[in-house]
């Protein structure tokens, strides 16, 4: 399911920029825009967990530096059956948490600095076990990219966007008008492609988490708390990766269509954990 998912995301990247491409600039802008689209699928594959953590200064740090973090990690992995993924450290207050890697083989569970000094043992426990529940569900690989895809998406729009004020538009079979909705239009569409398949593996990954940890009500408080804190101290990050977290580090999104949401809301994830520790 998540290979055909992936399969999707890379597609809908190639769709979006041919368009692009083909309405500033004929059949040679949309061959050209293809060609960067298959560069920057593979690039995303192979590289674009690497940016993630870079961008926002993750630090790996081994059982020497981080004895309780890493051990508490290897103990859950232990649990999942999963290989021991690298341990990194984000330097943010914001209490938040995300899994990123290929596959199972190369992953990494990062965790802020606020979530280290917030959360009780077993809250913390309940973090990571959901963190590692998406690399057992291997949605790690499609979080990346889809991250990789909404910002390749919106940089490309934007440079037609300014191709079309200094060069023209060099496609005269198409009025500027729908080249500029397209340019708006294809971003929002990745988003909510990004957004749609985001919401539906954090139910899955709490699942996951709660088995893995035995502590689904300790995971329900610890979302709670994070839910609080990112409404009252929303984090200013890169929006094409506010998916990645365990809760959306942006706040909020009262008011605003289901659509739009990179995460089912708080209530619905909690009500659903504490079904599950009562079954």
């Amino acid at each position: 399911m998540n290979g055909a998912k992936t399969f999707l995301l890379m597609a809908s990247l190639a769709v979006f920029m041919v368009l692009i491409g083909g309405a500033i600039a004929g059949p040679q802008g949309a061959r050209f825009f293809l060609m960067i689209a298959l560069a920057m699928n593979g690039f995303a594959y192979w590289f674009s967990d690497k940016i993630v953590l870079k961008m926002y200064k993750a630090r790996l740090v081994d059982e020497i530096e981080a004895p309780e973090l890493v051990g508490t990690v290897r103990t859950l992995a232990q649990r999942a059956g999963l290989p021991m993924p690298k341990v990194a450290i984000i330097p943010m207050d914001a209490p938040n948490a995300f899994a990123t890697g290929r596959n199972p083989e190369n992953a990494v569970v990062a965790a802020t600095t606020g979530l280290l000094s917030m959360m009780n043992q077993d809250e913390l426990e309940g973090v990571l076990a959901h963190e590692l529940g998406h690399v057992q569900n291997r949605d790690i690989l499609i979080s990346t990219i889809a991250a990789a895809m909404v910002g390749t998406i919106a940089m490309m729009s934007r440079s037609a966007q300014w191709s079309m004020v200094w060069g023209g538009n060099r496609n005269r079979n198409v009025h500027p008008g729908i080249v500029l909705l397209l340019t708006i239009l294809a971003p929002m569409a990745a988003m909510v492609i990004q957004m749609t398949i985001s919401r539906s593996r954090e139910f899955a990954a709490d699942e996951a988490g709660a088995r893995i940890s035995g502590k689904p009500l300790a995971l329900a408080s610890a979302l709670q708390r994070l839910d609080s804190m990112s409404h009252s101290r929303p984090t200013s990050v890169n929006p094409s990766t506010a998916h990645m977290f365990i809760v959306n580090p942006l706040g909020g999104l009262e008011g605003v269509t289901r659509l739009f949401r990179t995460h089912p809301t708080t209530d619905e994830r909690i009500a659903k954990l504490q079904a599950l520790a009562s079954s």
